[in-house]
């Protein structure tokens, strides 16, 4: 009987409204911790996607870039080899042009016109292909487009403008495939009288 009545004096009311109350409590405290730690997840993850779907974005410009790229300019590597080819039939040309034995005859004649019709047309070909001559000739010197050899003196032009070819430049489309190699126009030296006589004596 004393054990049972313990029993009840443990159970009072007042103690089981206060143990529920801190229950309520703890659990209130555990759902704000679990709902601030689920916010944060949520944050970081969003965070998260968001840096994904930038990556995805910039690798899928990259990659049109590159597609473009190899479409635009995949021959880029055989048009430059190419242009040895006209190269060597202006080197051709001047042989022929050169050679004593042939020279002022038919046969040079119609080499030289074969030579120019298989030039026409591989320029021809470049044109479909958009490759183009650069042109040099009374131009500025661009040394984006122009690589001075030497430098000729010629009061009639301004200084700095292209007098001669020697090599001939090409583009492919907005890209430089061989630049042109040229020579440009100087002011004529004028030496001091004085050097003259000096040179006189």
């Amino acid at each position: 009987m004393e054990k049972e009545q313990d029993i009840k004096t443990n159970n009072k009311p007042e103690d089981k409204k206060n143990f529920e109350d801190n229950k309520i409590k703890v659990d209130k405290e555990e759902m704000k911790e679990n709902k601030v730690s689920s916010e944060e997840k949520i944050k970081e993850l969003e965070e998260k996607l968001t840096r994904t779907l930038a990556e995805m974005e910039n690798q899928r410009r990259r990659f049109e870039k590159e597609k473009e790229d190899a479409f635009e300019y995949g021959g880029f590597a055989l048009a430059k080899e190419s242009l040895n080819l006209i190269d060597n039939f202006e080197r051709s040309k001047q042989s022929l042009e050169n050679d004593e034995k042939i020279k002022n005859t038919e046969a040079l004649k119609k080499n030289l016109e074969h030579l120019d019709i298989i030039k026409k047309d591989l320029i021809s070909i470049f044109k479909k292909n958009n490759i183009e001559e650069i042109i040099t000739i009374d131009k500025k010197l661009d040394p984006n487009l122009h690589r001075a050899m030497l430098e000729i003196e010629d009061d009639s032009k301004e200084p700095g403008t292209i007098v001669q070819e020697i090599q001939k430049g090409f583009m492919i489309k907005d890209r430089l495939l061989r630049p042109s190699l040229v020579a440009v126009s100087k002011k004529t030296e004028k030496k001091d009288e004085k050097t003259k006589e000096k040179q006189k004596k």
